[in-house]
């Protein structure tokens, strides 16, 4: 099987190396960067399946540097935060990350959190092309278009999407959904959910108070209204 590819970016040496130690058992090629410069070099460079970015960085902090990556990159990303701190998880949720582990963490952990990431990534066709007025989902390529205009998503925000439009007229829960696309307990009071959605009706121009796509049902969760047409 080929090995997944992963870039690290973190300025913590000895972390790195216990890290690309521990993930090469478990089929995971870690390439180790210190700082964010050369991070993103590489990450244009080899094209990782996923990079793990911490948030207390030299030159930027992560925010900074997931900012950057998401002008020209949809990897999916998995942030590392100190002591876990909600604000932390908040923010990095808000700019594009897939997921995040609080420093310290146990190794096994990570790798259960970047499998899970993968998985998602790595789902094969489910229902072909799907429109929705001037929305167009390729389910197959993962891609999303607006007007004709491709839109950049992460790997959450397209997990998202999907889920609403395979249940397209019915009600999800935030736990639903958290359980669908994450596949890993989360913490009982995350607003990850509420988040992601934010950000993908912000890509989609969606005006909470006059949806055309994702309308919020109070108390209870969200539901994709608009009208499908399927194509094989």
């Amino acid at each position: 099987m080929k090995p997944t590819k992963a870039l690290l970016i973190d300025d913590d040496r000895e972390l790195g190396e216990l890290l690309m130690r521990y993930l090469e058992r478990f089929n995971i090629d870690v390439i180790h960067s210190l700082n964010p410069g050369s991070g993103l070099e590489q990450l244009r460079e080899h094209q990782p399946d996923i990079v793990i970015l911490d948030v207390m960085l030299p030159e930027m902090d992560g925010f900074q540097v997931i900012k950057e990556i998401r002008r020209f990159h949809s990897v999916p990303v998995l942030m590392l935060t100190a002591r876990g701190e909600l604000t932390d998880r908040i923010v990095g949720l808000e700019l594009g990350a897939d997921d995040y582990l609080a420093k310290p963490f146990e190794p096994r952990e990570l790798v259960a959190r970047i499998n899970s990431i993968l998985r998602r990534a790595d789902r094969g066709p489910r229902g072909g092309l799907i429109t929705s007025e001037n929305l167009t989902v390729d389910m197959q390529k993962r891609t999303v278009c607006l007007d004709s205009m491709p839109i950049d998503v992460s790997t959450t925000e397209f997990d998202l999407l999907a889920l609403l439009l395979e249940r397209a007229g019915s009600t999800l829960s935030r736990d639903e959904i958290m359980d669908k696309i994450r596949g890993i307990e989360w913490d009982a009071y995350n607003r990850s959910i509420d988040i992601a959605v934010s950000r993908l009706r912000s890509k989609l121009k969606e005006d909470p108070k006059r949806p055309r796509f994702i309308k919020t049902i109070r108390g209870a969760g969200y539901m994709f209204i608009g009208e499908l047409a399927e194509h094989d």
